[in-house]
């Protein structure tokens, strides 16, 4: 069975990569194409899959005293350009509206490409005193940046994120902030994902345009490709001080505050697809699916098949399950192969057999195993096989890691372990090999490891190592 190919519509993994990813976004009615290139439509289970994930943390968001609001969606150009590093990070992709349609505008518009500008303006009109902090926004978004390579989920002109944004009154503060939210990012690959992120700083050279550090999630996907899946960002008083954010501390003095910003984006529904999908198609993670389980009836026109999908609907719907009934015309066959290819965690098939001894059949997507279920103990089977089926994702996922994670003493073995795929571990003398590195190999460095040097001479340079890096190609 798992040599055998369901759904030839979508191209083989091991064939063409990048063809069975957006193979498998389309025939599994995640998004369309728009008729504007690089703006893709998210389609309904597409976009499911996004609410879901938005549910995750929004509920952690607030349950930490972070509070949604929503910005604008232009900034004006003379206010982007108060802050002079930002400005040049974002430059080259900023959309700009210059015209109303019937006259030129007086200042140019920029539609944001992030929205640091728009919340330090904001954060400097409403804070007076310690009294007023922190200040710990979200929102909830589009952005756009003009992009000239577009993927669907991965790289797009427009795309879907959070992006929180928060001040405080001092250092200590705003740092533990930004690395709380790397953990919570880390979470929920753990617990809604079933994706292990490797999590570190960024070097210099790899930082967010304006940030004193940037720490990042990293996922690794089945090609050996890296994808950079969400970041967090301590600013210190870089934007503050460009947009005058100030407060009165304790003592009657005026300070500036201390900033952070962190985001995640539907980068994520790519990373899902890439880490865990199969030749088949998607291979959805059952917290975050859409459908958790989906009932076919086995020859639905017989009453007491009828009655009995009925009934299991109505059961899991009542446990707050995620389930969808097909009593549609089409084949059991058809369906089993549709709702593969849509990732679907749990298949019950429900037969006239089965029904006899007064079972059906659990089939687990991830593995296609399936077993005989009474039908008594089915709720508590259901969410048992769900629990086993994310764990067992999350540590294949993560043996993918570990098997691809290498380490390189010499700039040679570096070069031999890239080709493999995977993150290479290499200790480097700073940006001269970093950048080296990217023009001879194409790979970048994903996240500062923080453990001893693997070399004290960096292989690279042949300078003195600093710093022990993880390396890979990525998307």
């Amino acid at each position: 069975m798992k040599d055998k190919k369901l759904v030839d519509a979508i191209t083989s993994r091991d064939t063409d990569f990048a063809k069975w990813y957006t193979d498998l976004c389309l025939k599994a009615e995640l998004m369309d194409y728009s008729d504007v290139a690089g703006f893709i439509i998210y389609r309904p289970y597409g976009y499911a899959i996004w609410e879901n994930i938005q549910s995750y943390l929004d509920k952690k968001f607030k349950e930490t005293g972070h509070q949604n609001v929503y910005m604008p969606l232009v900034i004006p150009e003379s206010l982007f350009q108060k802050e002079k590093d930002h400005v040049e990070g974002f430059a080259p992709e900023t959309a700009m509206i210059t015209t109303s349609g019937v006259e030129d505008l007086p200042e140019r518009l920029i539609v944001r490409p992030t929205s640091e500008v728009l919340f330090s303006t904001h954060y400097s009109k409403i804070v007076q005193s310690y009294r007023d902090l922190p200040k710990k926004y979200n929102q909830w978004c589009s952005v756009v940046r003009w992009e000239k390579t577009t993927r669907p989920f991965l790289r797009g002109k427009e795309f879907l994120w959070q992006e929180g944004h928060t001040i405080h009154d001092n250092e200590i503060e705003a740092k533990t902030e930004t690395l709380d939210m790397l953990e919570t990012y880390k979470n929920l690959g753990k617990d809604l994902l079933a994706i292990p992120f490797v999590t570190g700083r960024k070097t210099e050279k790899e930082k967010f345009a304006g940030a004193e550090e940037t720490y990042t999630i990293e996922a690794l996907m089945h090609d050996g490709k890296a994808l950079q899946s969400g970041t967090t960002h301590y600013f210190g008083q870089g934007f503050a001080k460009a947009f005058d954010i100030k407060f009165q501390n304790e003592q009657s003095k005026i300070e500036y505050v201390y900033q952070t910003s962190w985001g995640v984006s539907t980068r994520l529904i790519g990373a899902i697809i890439m880490v865990h999908g199969d030749d088949e198609g998607l291979v959805l993670p059952p917290y975050v699916a859409p459908d958790q389980v989906v009932i076919i009836p086995i020859q639905g026109k017989k009453e007491e098949v009828k009655n009995a999908s009925n009934k299991i609907y109505q059961e899991l719907k009542e446990k707050g399950i995620r389930v969808l009934l097909d009593d549609s015309n089409k084949s059991p066959g058809w369906k089993f192969s549709e709702y593969e290819m849509k990732g679907v965690p749990i298949r019950l098939e429900v037969g006239p057999r089965d029904l006899e001894s007064n079972e059906v059949t659990l089939v687990t997507r991830h593995n296609r195993n399936k077993k005989q279920v009474k039908l008594d103990d089915l709720a508590v089977e259901v969410e048992k096989s769900m629990k086993e089926m994310h764990e067992e994702m999350y540590q294949n996922a993560l043996n993918h890691v570990n098997k691809n994670t290498r380490e390189a003493k010499t700039y040679d073995e570096f070069k031999k372990h890239l080709e493999k795929g995977g993150y290479v571990k290499i200790s480097i003398s700073g940006e001269e090999a970093e950048i080296k590195i990217k023009e001879d190999t194409g790979a970048t460095a994903r996240a500062i490891i923080d453990s001893d040097l693997v070399t004290e001479i960096c292989p690279v340079t042949n300078k003195k190592a600093v710093q022990t890096v993880l390396f890979a190609r990525a998307y």
